[in-house]
């Protein structure tokens, strides 16, 4: 197959995969379609089947966290904990929703950067949804919440977000290091997105609320799960300074509490395999084949005559801006797949650079994030249906601004902290 040809074909190929993953019709797993694209690709020379099986061999292990880190999310909201957090936070608050859009955003952030995106639209925010109803407050600024901070609180640690993941394995830092140059990023994108919903939400937040019931049954924090999760967390610094892959932190800690969980007889094999949601795992390792295609074909080099050379202020907003537009594209998790050639032989500087780029661009369209798509769903399942134009307006507030700021921090970082 000529060149032109392999490259129209796995444009198609991609943008069709794309369209079946936001669409899902009949609620099909995002791989019936993205597994057959792959080995089409395979098969009509677009990508020789030697380098087909070395991208999913580079992927495996941050597939596998994947799974791993889901299968950690569920049993901990099994266990109660994120239940726990929104009965903590609405009796703190008691009433005021001002403190309370405060506190969802504290829990989003941290659910978000400990147990990844995921975590926070899937397991958060039916909880929210719980909680703002509870005290009787529009649940609208916190369910957006949810979204938003899913993407941009995605920022501070490697296993945050798949994208994430991506980056870390080929940046080369140690998973401190990562984080060090990332919390400034994440503190500024995280306070940016505050002081926007308090004013484009100040409608719905001064509708008030009520304190809870304090005759209520109160939600005990699940200690034991807490120490797990901590420890889990510290296991991720262990495994970054040993050399190891980050998966083995994240399987021990899903070990011990899905043993725990099937000893106590809360749960069975099958919901545990269920929760490692092995058919989007298949998706991930189906859409890396897809996306090198297009790469090799055209975009790679296309990426590479747009984005600058270096690592100034400017050039690092130049790569931010390009990934965010390329996110909104084509969806983020193939925009870095398709970004890291490019901008991991630039060095650290412009490869954090496009990962603010392909984490906070996604708030400005539903397509940017399979987070933000699994979000739009649940909000459709407690008969609250997201409204476009509300959700673009906020995404054109945050997007630019989120950008900016995180960027010039992520500039300063790596002009006081170096790589």
């Amino acid at each position: 197959m000529n060149t032109v040809l392999a490259a129209t074909v796995s444009v198609a190929v991609l943008l069709a995969v794309l369209a079946f993953a936001v669409v899902r019709p009949r609620g099909l797993p995002e791989a019936v379609l993205a597994v057959p694209a792959a080995v089409l690709v395979v098969v009509i020379g677009a990508v020789p089947l030697s380098e087909a099986r070395e991208q999913t061999e580079d992927l495996l292990p941050v597939v596998g966290f994947l799974a791993a880190i889901l299968v950690l999310a569920q049993l901990c909201a099994d266990e109660g904990l994120f239940t726990a957090a929104g009965d903590l936070v609405a009796r703190i608050c008691g009433g005021r929703t001002v403190p309370l859009l405060g506190g969802v955003f504290v829990v989003a952030s941290v659910i978000t950067a400990v147990l990844s995106l995921d975590a926070t639209v899937v397991l958060l925010t039916p909880v929210v949804f719980a909680t703002a109803a509870r005290v009787g407050a529009r649940p609208r600024p916190y369910v957006y919440a949810c979204a938003h901070l899913a993407n941009s609180a995605s920022l501070l640690l490697p296993v945050s977000n798949l994208t994430n993941l991506l980056a870390f394995t080929a940046s080369g830092l140690s998973f401190t290091r990562f984080a060090a140059l990332m919390t400034l990023p994440w503190l500024a994108a995280i306070a940016v997105e505050y002081v926007v919903f308090r004013r484009v939400f100040a409608e719905d937040l001064a509708a008030g609320a009520h304190a809870p019931d304090p005759e209520a049954e109160r939600t005990e924090v699940p200690v034991f799960t807490l120490v797990v999760l901590v420890l889990t967390l510290l296991g991720f610094v262990v495994t970054s300074f040993a050399g190891a892959e980050p998966l083995w932190a994240a399987l021990a800690g899903a070990l011990v509490l899905g043993v725990r969980a099937l000893g106590q007889r809360r749960t069975t094999p099958l919901r545990l395999l269920h929760s490692a949601n092995v058919p989007f795992c298949l998706f991930v390792l189906a859409l890396g084949v897809v996306v090198k295609a297009v790469v090799d074909h055209g975009l790679g080099d296309g990426i590479g005559k747009v984005l600058p050379d270096g690592s100034s202020l400017t050039a690092l907003l130049a790569v931010a801006a390009v990934a965010a537009v390329l996110a909104n594209l084509i969806n983020n998790l193939p925009a870095i797949l398709a970004l890291l050639p490019v901008v991991a032989a630039a060095g650290p500087g412009p490869l954090l650079a496009a990962l603010i780029g392909v984490n906070l661009g996604p708030n400005l369209t539903y397509v940017g994030s399979l987070a933000t798509l699994l979000w739009r769903r649940i909000l459709h399942a407690h008969d609250s249906p997201p409204d476009l134009g509300h959700f673009t307006r906020l995404g054109l507030l945050t997007v630019p601004a989120t950008l900016a700021v995180s960027t010039v921090a992520l500039w300063g970082s790596l002009e006081l902290i170096g790589v």
